[in-house]
């Protein structure tokens, strides 16, 4: 649980809105402790990971900057708690982006997954934003009847935006939680603009990574150079899920020759896998272990639907041999083979 927290009101610059700072840290009773701490923590549920990163060097990085200060002497945790919030107030640069307050607060021990797969118990900061207000009703006692009010206030239901900062692997730019929930028409504003940070490489990154690439490659480039059916894509599309599903780990070859088999074909997808870490500039690896969540996060993305004018969709699951492409006099037509009617 947290042993510090401190809270200050963040406005839009751009629109004339003011910047709050606290002078000293919050102080809460057990029960608001453990609300918040839940509150908190409840909002990280993904395993991808982030590192803080600088164009010129890393203490250059102003909120990597005050971390590290805070990490190194917890003395130093409200003072560094205010340069944050400078530094945010200053990084609005769109109207759109919205005012609200900015949480920062200290973990003792909070549990982390370290790069080779152990868990270990670290210190880590968190940052949070809160910006959405949603309405509510405040029923209260008046004389032997009730009086409905109706107010404002912050939905303990999803964070807008987090970024929780574990007290590891300092020198590459520590290991960080993130989470934007309400872009708001800025997708740069907090992961860019505030934080500067990039996906960290590592199993997770590079089963997302093969994955997104791969589904690219099956539904724009390879329609281009092959002569292909909207059903041998959801072929494929089913082969490559399957391969990430039941394996443990990733192999290149093994996957190209189970999935692609044809040489042209794996030859096309070599050179967009090529193209796509130019310019995306990543390395994807060709042999790693499969992180299983991202597969799932993954997963979503492929839906094997054949769509057929406004009248039908068809979802493939499997076996491509059970579903037969022809034309007759009324025109094209799907025709699929099966065992039993559920």
């Amino acid at each position: 649980m947290f042993s510090k927290i401190t809270v200050h009101r963040v406005g839009n610059k751009i629109n004339g809105e003011s910047l709050t700072l606290s002078q000293q840290e919050l102080q809460l009773d057990e029960d608001m402790t453990e609300l918040l701490g839940n509150y908190f923590i409840n909002a990280f549920k993904s395993e991808e990971q982030f590192q803080f990163y600088s164009d010129s060097y890393l203490v250059n990085n102003p909120v990597y900057s005050s971390v590290s200060e805070i990490f190194e002497d917890k003395a130093k945790f409200q003072w560094e708690s205010e340069n944050i919030a400078k530094h945010l107030y200053e990084a609005a640069e769109n109207p759109r982006v919205q005012a609200g307050e900015l949480f920062v607060v200290y973990f003792e021990g909070e549990v982390f997954e370290s790069a080779d797969g152990k868990s270990e118990k670290t210190d880590s900061i968190g940052i949070f934003k809160t910006e959405k207000r949603e309405g509510f009703l405040k029923i209260n006692p008046q004389d032997e009847s009730f009086e409905i009010e109706r107010d404002f206030g912050i939905s303990l239901s999803k964070i807008d935006k987090a970024a929780l900062i574990y007290n590891s692997e300092k020198e590459s730019g520590y290991v960080l939680s993130v989470i934007d929930n309400n872009k708001n028409g800025d997708i740069y504003y907090w992961f860019e603009d505030f934080l500067k940070v990039k996906q960290r490489d590592n199993e997770y990154f590079h089963t997302q990574e093969t994955l997104s690439v791969y589904k690219d490659f099956i539904t724009q480039k390879l329609p281009e150079e092959f002569e292909v059916s909207k059903a041998d894509q959801a072929d494929f599309l089913n082969k490559s899920i399957n391969f990430f599903k039941e394996k443990e780990e990733f192999k290149y070859d093994d996957f190209v020759k189970e999935v692609l088999v044809d040489d042209s074909v794996i030859e096309s997808f070599s050179n967009f896998k090529s193209d796509y870490e130019n310019d995306m500039q990543v390395s994807i690896s060709e042999d790693f272990p499969i992180n299983n969540q991202a597969v799932k996060k993954q997963q979503r993305h492929f839906k094997s639907i054949i769509k057929l004018d406004k009248n039908f969709h068809i979802y493939i699951h499997g076996d491509r041999d059970k579903l037969e492409t022809g034309q007759d006099d009324k025109g094209k037509y799907y025709r699929l083979y099966f065992e039993e009617e559920k």
